[in-house]
């Protein structure tokens, strides 16, 4: 049984704090925003055994630095992430890439390059997804009968596919009016009902969606809004 954590916002305000993580039982975590120092805090989270990064945007990477108390604690961490973000992530974080007279106290990282295919940790199948944010490819993650989806757009047939069957959907939906790059509330709800999850929750949402309770109301049956430090067991 996974149970996994998802910190999003705050009732009765759908106002996310940036990008947040989700913890499973493989310990696996996605992305680090500004703000994950103080969402970790709130998770009592004591391990982490892996990083999976969806892109580079600085509102899912900008809290790489504060994973070095588990870096104390763990020794080196691993990442997973496209050749794209790892070089992204390099170039904005040297000192923590650096092998050459590297100060003692910066966090190290094991880094490992994925594509749009399926790979393993701790034995457990990890599949991305890849989706498109505007013109910038972002990979989802499906893990059993769970599955991870920020910043999309759009999302080819081929990858919805990977999506068949599931027990959880999350995916964003930043507000009600159209925008550029992300799936507004109506793109989100007829993405997941292309998908048919068992349940779907709506994250990376903004100020300008509304009041929790207010849009909850008017939302189908089995979707919902997230929201800070909600829990889900699988």
């Amino acid at each position: 049984m996974y149970r996994a954590k998802r910190t999003v916002h705050d009732r009765p305000r759908p106002q996310a704090p940036q990008t947040a993580p989700i913890i499973l039982t493989v310990y696996s975590l996605r992305d680090c925003g500004p703000d994950f120092r103080q969402q970790l805090l709130r998770t009592n989270c004591t391990k982490i055994d892996a990083v999976l990064f969806t892109h580079e945007h600085s509102d899912h990477t900008a809290g790489l630095d504060d994973l070095r108390p588990f870096y104390f604690r763990q020794g080196n961490l691993a990442v997973y992430a496209h050749k794209r973000v790892l070089d992204a992530l390099k170039k904005r974080f040297e000192y923590i890439f650096e092998t050459k007279n590297k100060y003692p106290g910066v966090l190290t990282l094991d880094t490992y390059t994925i594509e749009n295919q399926s790979f393993f940790i701790n034995n457990k199948k990890i599949i991305p997804v890849e989706v498109y944010h505007h013109k910038l490819p972002v990979f989802g993650f499906r893990i059993g009968n769970f599955a991870y989806i920020t910043d999309a757009k759009t999302i080819a047939k081929e990858e919805l596919d990977k999506l068949k069957n599931l027990d959880i959907l999350i995916i964003n939906a930043l507000r009600i009016e159209p925008h550029l790059s992300h799936l507004n509330l109506e793109e989100a709800i007829a993405v997941i009902q292309q998908i048919r999850p068992k349940k779907a929750y709506l994250t990376h949402i903004s100020h300008h969606m509304g009041f929790h309770d207010e849009v909850q109301a008017t939302l189908p049956e089995s979707i919902f809004l997230a929201y800070d430090q909600l829990e889900i067991t699988l």
